[in-house]
């Protein structure tokens, strides 16, 4: 289903990519889509990974922007999957400077959460970001160094109501994205994260139509946890995600970066109404 976002005006840096491979992955939806079409808009090479079938369709469209991107189509707990998105990255493009972690289960689950719930967790989020770390950064090494982003969240940050198991391997991302980032740095790659607050994603979307109302209901009760008093577009946690990559960066690793609107920094009070929790990022 398509959604109207509301217009941000971001100018791309033109050719600031040029010549550069990515993967990127969960691409064919929401943040990761954003990020693969302003990589693209400044003139890199982009791999994209999703688990629906969309990613066919969404290349499409892509080509007939003049972007170049290529999908796969797989599930990144599996780790053959992991590999496969590594290997067909050199074999298509015969290098890799970038990779954006995106991709994440979103199983927000508390005290009757189960262990599969906390498998799929885990396996689907920061495990499958340590894989593609691990198996993407010696191709990055004899590129020459490079840049990780993992996307992260504020949840990471904070305790909410019914997220232990998405509130949990999301705060992992934040401490593995340290450890990477330490070990990673004699060989020139950077890694850092970026911590999202509520945006109009597929997510919240959904949780906005699943409670009634739509976006035009939840928006303005939700936009209170924000000093900004709005929610993110997809487009502003592409942005920042793009300068982390850049050479604009280069003296920036083992950060978490937060895209959030002032969100953690206001604390629980927000701006004076108190608000339903739904959703997140």
């Amino acid at each position: 289903m398509e959604h109207a976002f509301r217009p941000i005006q971001h100018r791309p840096i033109p050719n600031r990519f040029k010549g550069k491979i990515a993967i990127i992955t969960g691409g064919a939806a929401g943040l990761g889509r954003a990020i693969v079409e302003e990589f693209c808009k400044e003139g890199g090479q982009v791999l994209f990974t999703d688990i629906s079938n969309r990613g066919a369709e969404v290349q499409q469209q892509d080509e007939a922007a003049g972007y170049q991107s290529i999908c796969l189509q797989g599930d990144m707990a599996d780790e053959d999957f992991c590999k496969a998105a590594i290997a067909e990255t050199i074999a298509r493009y015969g290098r890799l400077h970038y990779l954006v972690n995106n991709a994440f289960a979103f199983t927000a689950q508390s005290v009757n959460a189960s262990t599969k719930d906390w498998m799929r967790s885990f396996s689907a989020g920061p495990l499958a970001y340590a894989r593609m770390v691990q198996h993407a950064y010696p191709h990055m090494k004899a590129a020459g160094g490079g840049s990780i982003v993992n996307i992260s969240s504020i949840s990471a940050h904070i305790a909410q109501k019914d997220r232990w198991t998405y509130n949990t391997s999301k705060g992992a991302v934040e401490q593995l994205t340290k450890c990477q980032a330490l070990d990673l740095a004699p060989h020139n790659i950077r890694v850092n994260s970026i911590a999202p607050a509520w945006t109009w994603t597929n997510e919240t979307y959904k949780a906005a139509d699943m409670d009634g109302g739509g976006r035009e209901k939840w928006e303005p009760i939700w936009a209170k946890y924000h000093m900004l008093d709005r929610m993110a577009e997809p487009i502003e946690i592409a942005r920042p995600t793009l300068f982390l990559l850049s050479d604009d960066a280069s003296f920036i690793t083992g950060a978490s970066l937060p895209v959030d609107g002032g969100y953690l920094s206001m604390g629980p009070e927000g701006l004076g109404e108190t608000a339903v929790v739904a959703g997140s990022d």
